[in-house]
């Protein structure tokens, strides 16, 4: 204080000498008024129209809007997946493949630059064409396609990758894997499935036969350093997502999906309590079920071809069929390489787990949320489903599609949730997605495939959009209320995510990003600019983003789109607000200068 007084007294002595307080405090006032005016007006954000449709307004710069630009990324990073970079791998364990689960770079290590397109990049092949070809250029990997030739992955064919539908458990193709799996599960032909879980989807070969079925499929596959599997799937607008069961429980709430499948995919369930399994009997819906295919089902025929002998193969089967028996499965079909079982659709069978203090795996104490999902860690014991919920089991949930517009019993555990809320969230989204069609009509054509609600509610907006050829992948921020439970509830897919971290994806794997009040919710976590950043790296190029913000953010929002090479406009919503304006923007394809 000592020298900010000295500082003002002088100051002050100094002005007195040369004009009066009044007079020198009017010359300033207005020579403030003048500059100010002069530099808003040389610094008015000038944004394109990236649609024909509707009135755009004008996008003026607050005090808040400071112009922004962002560098490119160096060419090696063009599949840059922050939080599951192999660059860092070497910085983290190998037990448990603990390495190739989440872990993101500190704030002072985050990229800020944008992530280039392969050289060579062309708008992808629209959909349905999609999911039997895509541009070698826009994923130009071969290692699946030397590695797994002879399992007809896919295979490269001139300037695509052609995807023949085979795995390396369906030799015949996927279709008529599927179709033997139907036979043993009458529930896939009826509604009764709707979501199901893919774990180590290859190529998601199956997660897509499971589209023109009706059944939506989330389809998961850990990053490596060649196969880029999720890349794939997504490339070919099949949903997907990057994850591991490894340490940490997948970003999913308990009790939401209606059937998981795993095809040799080499995961050890009976190793280290059985965590692994018992994350899948978390997850997955009392009277849901899971499927295996591979080791050790069908040994008695198969284990000369596993480089093993039919007695570990057996004692395999063995304790894996007495782990799934201690957590309430019970073998609803086998069928040669096909092995079902369904979870207990009621509580009576965890009573022994209750009266049983020697009871391995235990039952998890109450300690341990059930739908705790965001870095939480695998506990070797079962998650009981809850016993006041008596319509979450597969039965008792409405088939598809009814249950899409049926209100869920869990929205009762939203705070403040209730049947009324949930009808008028879903009128709300009709009324707000027909408004958004008006704004952009690529919306419902074969311009946009893979979509990202990136902060829902009740899913509302996927709900809206269910009948164009498109998927919704539903994010429930881990700061917000658990909402996402009564997504999978109505039949629809999602995940939680905090989105001061990357997502789990690659680069360009999405064709329309939208956000309703995420910055406004979570602008004093994060600075705005990592968020649009990472909205940059999923997006494809030329496609799309609507941001439904507060007048507040969105002229600041502009701004940093600019930085980040996007066009955009600012529209009214569909009420008219003052007070919230939408952004609708594209992103433009560029090219790398390295390869210019």
């Amino acid at each position: 204080m000592k020298y900010k007084d000295e500082k003002y007294e002088k100051a002050e002595r100094g002005s007195t000498r040369i004009l009066p307080k009044t007079v020198l405090l009017i010359l300033l006032c207005g020579l403030s008024f003048y500059l100010g005016g002069l530099y808003c007006g040389k610094n008015k954000l000038q944004v394109n129209d990236v649609a024909k449709a509707g009135s755009s307004l004008d996008v003026d710069n607050s005090p808040q809007a400071k112009s922004v630009s962002f560098p490119e990324c160096s060419s090696d990073y063009q599949d840059y997946t922050p939080c599951t970079d192999p660059r860092k791998w070497k910085k983290y364990g190998t037990h448990r493949l603990t390495f190739m689960e989440r872990h993101c770079p500190p704030v002072f290590d985050r990229k800020q630059c944008l992530v280039p397109p392969p050289n060579g990049y062309k708008s992808p092949i629209r959909w349905p064409k999609s999911k039997n070809e895509c541009w070698y250029r826009n994923v130009p990997y071969d290692w699946i396609n030397k590695q797994k030739s002879n399992q007809h992955w896919l295979k490269k064919e001139g300037e695509k990758f052609i995807f023949p539908g085979g795995g390396t458990m369906f030799p015949n193709g996927v279709s008529a894997y599927v179709d033997l799996m139907q036979d043993l599960i009458p529930e896939m032909k009826d509604g009764t499935i709707r979501t199901a879980i893919d774990s180590g989807c290859g190529v998601a070969s199956w997660g897509g036969d499971l589209l023109d079925r009706g059944i939506l499929t989330v389809s998961l596959a850990p990053r490596d350093n060649h196969e880029a599997q999720v890349q794939f799937a997504l490339e070919r607008g099949i949903p997907a997502i990057l994850g591991i069961i490894s340490t940490q429980r997948l970003p999913f709430p308990s009790n939401s999906f209606d059937m998981a499948h795993c095809s040799r995919c080499l995961i050890p369930w009976t190793e280290f309590g059985g965590v692994y399994l018992l994350e899948i009997h978390r997850i997955l819906r009392p009277g849901g079920f899971w499927v295996l295919s591979g080791p050790p089902v069908n040994y008695e025929n198969r284990w000369k071809g596993w480089d093993t002998t039919v007695e570990e193969q057996r004692s395999n089967y063995e304790k894996l069929q007495d782990l799934l028996s201690s957590m309430c499965f019970k073998l609803y079909a086998k069928k040669d390489d096909i092995a079902v079982w369904q979870k207990s659709p009621d509580n009576t069978c965890y009573n022994k787990l209750s009266n049983d203090p020697d009871a391995y795996p235990p039952k998890c104490d109450d300690s341990l949320e059930p739908d705790s999902a965001w870095y939480t860690p695998l506990r070797p014991c079962v998650v009981v489903p809850s016993p006041k919920l008596r319509k979450t089991d597969l039965e008792s949930t409405p088939k598809w599609p009814e249950r899409l517009h049926s209100t869920p019993e869990r929205v009762s555990d939203v705070p403040g949730g209730n049947g009324g809320l949930f009808k008028r969230d879903s009128s709300k989204w009709k009324t707000r997605a027909k408004h958004y069609k008006k704004l952009l009509p690529a919306i419902g054509s074969d311009k946009i495939r893979n979509v990202m609600d990136m902060n829902t509610a009740y899913g509302g907006l996927a709900a809206a959009l269910v009948d164009d050829p498109l998927w919704v992948m539903n994010v429930v921020s881990s700061y917000a209320a658990n909402t996402l439970p009564v997504v999978f509830d109505r039949g629809l897919i999602g995940t939680y995510h905090d989105w001061c971290e990357a997502f789990s994806t690659y680069p360009r794997t999405y064709d329309l990003l939208h956000v309703d009040g995420l910055f406004t919710s979570e602008s004093q976590r994060c600075e705005m600019k990592y968020v649009m950043l990472e909205m940059d790296r999923i997006l494809r190029p030329n496609g799309y983003a609507i941001i439904r913000e507060s007048s507040y953010f969105a002229n600041t929002i502009a701004s940093v789109a600019k930085g980040l090479r996007w066009s955009c406009r600012k529209e009214q919503t569909e009420s008219e607000s003052e007070n919230e304006k939408l952004l609708v923007c594209q992103k433009k394809l560029w090219y790398s200068s390295e390869t210019k």
